[in-house]
């Protein structure tokens, strides 16, 4: 049974944790859209011989990707101002593979930048800009199915995680981190499709890696979906319940979303297939939350006993409740600016 909301916490409180909740989870689901699928670009880059078009891919996301990754410190931030106990027992329980994305981030970054001025190592940062991009789709998503098994605590005034360092690795987060691997693979070859000229040759080894990966993205939804209604009691207590036809309701506007970003691939409309692919992340990411809800880290933390104090969560509030505003117009704008398509001669080095 999902824990109860303890009854002597105010409205105020009450409202304030919530919205901080949905502002984490905004957060990562914006992160997930926008970096999510410059990283798939990455990995699709991997498989491009030409290396005038290899620098392409690097173009497409050169004006945008340093925007797009300001969203995962923003969630970190939130993380820490309201949830500080979260913060500091899942960063413990997750210090591998986060120490790993943060390294294949920062080795992204290099990548893109010296790779403009290289002249005998371009094929060196080329290959670390799309090993990092793997590996840090990879380790995220095993971090998220880790987070879904949730992890122990110790007993004292202040709990903190009490399991080793390799905790986190299990037969259902190693899936969850394929699953990123390949969701984020059709994400960026939609990017790619989108952001190169229609003449250019690249856009039709995208138009493979998008059928591909668009079956490969079934197959993984279907099983992380059907293995987590086994696996996780909370999880088959809400979508088994009373409000299972809610449940169906969802699964139904996910068919639809997907069924028409196909389409539209099909169709060569590649901004509307990359919005619908987006609105399937949306309704699949928010139907998480309200699952897990009210736990924030399943069976670990309730947003309840996580959140900070009140005074704590009101100066938070007053401080940082702008900066998600104008995280968001900086976002539309450089995606405004660097909007046209581009050719592979677009690409550093040229």
């Amino acid at each position: 049974m999902a824990p109860m909301m303890p009854t002597d916490i105010s409205d105020l409180r009450l409202f304030v944790i919530y919205a901080w909740w949905f502002a984490l989870g905004f957060s990562l689901l914006l992160y997930i859209m926008l970096d999510g699928a410059d990283l798939g670009a990455g990995v699709f880059s991997l498989f491009v011989r030409d290396p005038d078009a290899r620098g392409g891919v690097m173009a497409a996301m050169a004006g945008t990707w340093d925007a797009n990754e300001t969203w995962l410190v923003v969630a970190g931030g939130v993380l820490f101002g309201t949830f500080p106990l979260v913060y500091g027992s899942a960063f413990h329980y997750l210090l591998v593979p986060l120490v790993i994305v943060l390294w294949s981030i920062m080795m992204r970054a290099i990548a893109l930048e010296f790779r403009h001025h290289a002249n005998r190592s371009t094929q060196l940062w080329d290959g670390l800009f799309g090993v990092a991009s793997l590996t840090t789709l990879f380790f995220a998503g095993m971090a998220m199915g880790a987070v879904l098994e949730g992890y122990p605590l110790t007993s004292g005034p202040v709990p903190t995680y009490a399991g080793g360092m390799w905790r986190f690795v299990s037969p259902f987060s190693v899936w969850t981190g394929i699953g990123a691997v390949i969701a984020a693979s059709l994400a960026g070859s939609l990017f790619v499709r989108a952001r190169f000229e229609r003449t250019e040759d690249i856009r039709k080894q995208a138009a493979v890696w998008v059928d591909r990966s668009f079956y490969a993205s079934l197959v993984a939804v279907v099983v992380t979906v059907v293995w987590s209604l086994l696996k996780f009691p909370w999880a088959a207590e809400k979508w088994l319940g009373p409000y299972v036809w809610a449940w169906a309701l969802v699964a139904v506007a996910v068919v639809y979303t997907v069924f028409r970003m196909r389409r539209s691939s099909r169709l060569g409309r590649d901004l509307f297939a990359i919005l619908w692919l987006n609105a399937a992340i949306a309704i699949m990411w928010l139907a998480m939350m309200v699952t897990m809800l009210p736990w924030l880290v399943p069976n670990t933390w309730t947003i309840y006993a996580a959140a900070s104090p009140s005074v704590s969560l009101v100066t938070f509030t007053m401080a940082m409740g702008g900066f998600l505003p104008v995280m968001l117009v900086y976002n539309w704008y450089q995606i405004w600016v660097f909007r046209a398509r581009i050719s592979k001669l677009t690409g550093y080095g040229h």
